[in-house]
């Protein structure tokens, strides 16, 4: 049963603590626009996305203004293309991102993911091309994300793999900098990419999810910092115990808006991924929770075993408060949009060399640097 400090603390968490939900995005499986020609098939995925995610918008902004929950980005993740473009006979895939592109634009979402592949074993025949295609790709579209998983626990590293995005990453930023080399940015190379990540830009629907599902995305440093900053003195464990406490009211508001969502668009409801994802605004930093814990600054020694603790702490809290919890689900750590981070790296406590050790026990590796 409510009651009025149940309410008052989550109106607390979304005025004051920067609580909100950070995405709902739309998977949609593109397995059936399939085709032996590249134009057939740029218009095949063009309606389809257009017709699943006609209202995803409206919906989302109907559920923001009834519940007072900010929703701040509305998405669309697609099928790997590297998959849809290998049964042409095209050389380039280009054209794919464009219907992306074009459909993303018609139905209002914020950004497109999915012009992906996975070669982290090695490169099927739409791989190579799709991965020579992202620097154009990305450069001449505006909502469309590209992520290649390069790298597995149980595969391995495709050397090879990694040496071709080096020189991907380089061309894409090249193409694009006359608007801040934004093309990098629209670009992840990844080791054990997850399937239902709402998250951009690494999001793709995974072969094995449903035609259509809807994931949401929660985030809420400054939940997490303000709830350890009124507790005062207390012990480590304590400390995990309120993350993990703060993580569940968390989720479960993240279930609440993915189930009314998933109902009114008439499709699955797939995971919540409750991760800890700042921004540059004061109050909404991952750096600042470690500080808070007792760190000096961010970057100092014990800063990646503090990170793991919370890590460890978000997901097991989280866990306990939905039916599905997916994606990546833990701290991210992107040096250029955390104010936290940034302030370390300019008071010289935080080096690209911890920052690497720091990845080790995170969600995501080097980031937004």
């Amino acid at each position: 049963m409510l009651n009025s400090f149940d309410i008052l603390e989550t109106i607390k968490m979304i005025e004051d603590e920067h609580l909100d939900i950070r995405t709902i995005t739309m998977g949609i499986s593109l397995l059936d626009c399939i085709s032996g020609d590249i134009q057939a098939v740029s218009d095949k995925i063009y309606d389809k996305i257009t017709r699943r995610a006609e209202h995803l918008v409206r919906t989302g902004e109907e559920i923001e203004a009834e519940l007072g929950i900010p929703i701040i980005n509305k998405r669309i993740s697609v099928t790997p293309i590297a998959l849809i473009g290998a049964a042409t006979d095209a050389d380039s895939y280009v054209p794919l991102a464009q219907a992306l592109d074009r459909a993303a634009q018609t139905c209002g979402v914020n950004f497109v993911g999915g012009f992906s592949a996975l070669v982290q074993k090695g490169f099927a025949k739409g791989d190579e091309i799709l991965i020579r295609s992202i620097p154009e790709a990305l450069a001449s579209t505006e909502l469309v994300c590209s992520s290649v998983n390069v790298a597995s626990t149980k595969a391995g590293i495709n050397l090879d793999a990694v040496r071709m995005m080096g020189e991907v990453i380089r061309e894409t930023a090249e193409r694009t900098a006359d608007r801040q080399c934004i093309g990098a940015g629209k670009l992840v190379v990844f080791a054990n990419a997850v399937e239902d990540n709402p998250f951009m830009a690494g999001a793709f629907h995974g072969v094995g999810e449903a035609d259509c599902v809807l994931n949401v995305g929660v985030s809420g440093p400054g939940v997490v910092h303000s709830a350890i900053r009124r507790a005062g003195d207390c012990s480590i464990n304590e400390v995990a115990d309120i993350i993990k406490k703060t993580a569940f009211k968390i989720t479960r508001m993240g279930q609440l808006v993915g189930s009314i969502a998933s109902e009114r668009l008439g499709v699955p409801f797939g995971i919540v991924d409750l991760s800890l994802a700042p921004t540059p605004a004061v109050g909404d930093s991952v750096a600042r929770i470690l500080e808070e814990v007792g760190l000096e600054c961010c970057g100092t020694h014990g800063t990646t075993a503090i990170l793991a603790m919370l890590n460890d702490a978000v997901k097991k809290g989280g866990v306990m408060a939905s039916a599905a919890v997916g994606g990546l689900s833990g701290a991210f750590i992107p040096v250029s949009e955390d104010e936290g981070m940034i302030h370390a790296v300019h008071a010289g406590s935080l080096h690209l060399d911890k920052l690497e050790a720091m990845t080790a026990v995170c969600s995501v590796g080097l980031d937004m640097i």
